[in-house]
């Protein structure tokens, strides 16, 4: 059954019609019926995210690909409609991964698969080898004897991460990866291994970044590919002690990073403005399509297709936000903490923020901002975005990294959950790839999109207002 002639939506329409305080709406939501429908054939997000991983393949934050990729994309967006296009740098520490290498030595010695975690430290020219001890958490580290890791390498395995939907597992394990350096260091360590923090079993370690404490970050810190990780688990059971060797080149330079902007300007309420977020910038060892190149061109693709039906009423801003991969010697080092600070009092205007940044398999669920979820614009979403498979979610209250810092400043955000049950196998690996995109889950994607952001562009709801309103109710029990 086609999503035009579904019985969920005329039921929906006839509803709407017959309510005369939601007449008004009818309109509105028809037309997002129809972009919804439209958008189940869009070229344009698959286009974007082709022509961005293949021009620039990857895009590590504050390098040349990544600022050549943000002067192309908004010369793309200049082409295609967007008003007010600009890029928007900021200070940023670059971090270059250079030759690297991991080996077991002495006895049972065998090289092993795995990287430099972004950006870990270099060893000295001629390596670090130590002999390993594991731990399963970082608590148990950090409870370990005084003085008993001096010059060993710790290694954290955490167990391997279990795929599912919400992806679940990898906060607890990334945790882990930010916070484990300065935990071995503050212990003696010389050097820090983790077991990759993904659910796949191929033998290819997931970078990703390690945190900055005082100012540097305290140690050369690898991640281990999932079957090298089970390897040194059966050598350390063996019983013998398990000497491995670290090297890395790796260096941090002064660069800048960058947001690009661009707006679909709208027609009669221009100053209301709703942000659709994901982030340019990816790991070196893949090209970024799942993270996040295809968030770019889901949200680039939204924005395109209102547009091209007839500007909304409110202004859609698309941001491709920089440096959300890594961490920096100073806080809001990365492009949602910029953008924050380049708007000022300007936060009042914007009225909500969402960001594709799961990947790109299909959307589950929506979840709204804080005291929507019961209101009358939330039913009307629900029904328009149910013949694409997607259920009520529950309350939205940080929306990502990108738009964590304008949910901080008090701007209403909602999340479109996609399915991340492959995303961390794929995640921060070399096996981050156009080819793993799937194009009908990328289009009910950019349905889901469409159809929401269109419903909210084109309606007077005050998101911030049914926040407050669900605080008083609250204070009032």
């Amino acid at each position: 059954m086609s999503l035009k002639s579904g019985l969920l939506a005329g039921v929906f329409a006839a509803a709407l019609l017959s309510t005369p305080a939601m007449a008004q709406d009818a309109a509105t939501v028809a037309a997002a019926e129809a972009l919804r429908d439209k958008a189940l054939s869009d070229t344009i997000a698959l286009d974007f995210t082709r022509e961005i991983t293949t021009r620039f393949g990857p895009r590590p934050a504050g390098s040349k690909a990544e600022q050549d990729a943000a002067a192309w994309a908004a010369d793309w967006m200049r082409a295609n409609g967007f008003e007010n296009v600009r890029i928007e740098n900021f200070p940023l520490v670059g971090w270059e991964r250079g030759e690297e290498s991991i080996e077991v030595v002495g006895n049972h010695a065998q090289k092993l698969i795995g990287g430099a975690l972004g950006h870990s430290i270099p060893t000295p020219a001629g390596g670090i080898e130590a002999e390993v001890v594991r731990f399963e958490t970082l608590e148990a580290l950090e409870a370990a004897p005084a003085g008993s890791l001096n010059g060993k390498i710790v290694y954290i395995d955490p167990g391997q991460m279990v795929p599912d939907r919400q992806g679940s597992g990898y906060g607890p394990r990334s945790r882990i990866r930010a916070m484990g350096p300065k935990a071995a260091a503050d212990q003696g360590a010389v050097a820090f291994l983790i077991r990759s923090v993904g659910s796949d079993h191929d033998r290819m370690p997931h970078t990703g970044t390690t945190a900055y404490h005082d100012g540097k970050v305290p140690l050369t810190a690898f991640s281990l590919a999932a079957p090298d990780a089970d390897q040194l688990n059966r050598l350390i059971e063996l019983g013998e002690p398990v000497r491995v060797k670290l090297f890395s080149s790796a260096r941090i330079y002064d660069t800048h990073s960058q947001n690009v902007i661009g707006d679909i300007t709208g027609t009669t309420r221009p100053q209301e403005v709703i942000v659709l977020g994901s982030h340019l910038d990816s790991w070196d060892i893949g090209t970024g399509a799942f993270d996040d190149a295809a968030g770019g061109g889901i949200t680039i693709a939204a924005a395109k297709t209102i547009a091209e039906a007839g500007r909304p009423a409110r202004t859609i801003r698309v941001i491709l936000y920089g440096s959300e991969e890594v961490y920096q010697p100073v806080s809001h080092g990365n492009g949602g903490g910029a953008y924050v600070r380049g708007i000022g009092d300007g936060i009042e205007n914007h009225i909500i923020a969402g960001e594709s940044d799961l990947g790109a398999d299909n959307i589950y669920a929506v979840n709204l901002p804080v005291g929507a979820l019961n209101s009358e614009f939330a039913r009307i979403a629900y029904g328009v975005l149910a013949p694409l498979g997607i259920e009520r979610g529950g309350e939205e209250r940080s929306g990502g990294a990108d738009v964590a810092p304008l949910a901080r400043g008090g701007v209403p955000v909602f999340a479109l959950k996609q399915d991340a049950t492959r995303y961390f196998d794929l995640h921060h690996t070399a096996n981050d790839t156009f080819d793993k995109l799937d194009p009908v889950q990328v289009r009910q994607n950019v349905a889901a999109w469409t159809a929401l952001i269109k419903l909210i562009a084109d309606s007077d709801v005050d998101f911030r207002a049914l926040a407050a309103a669900q605080t008083d109710s609250i204070r009032e029990q």
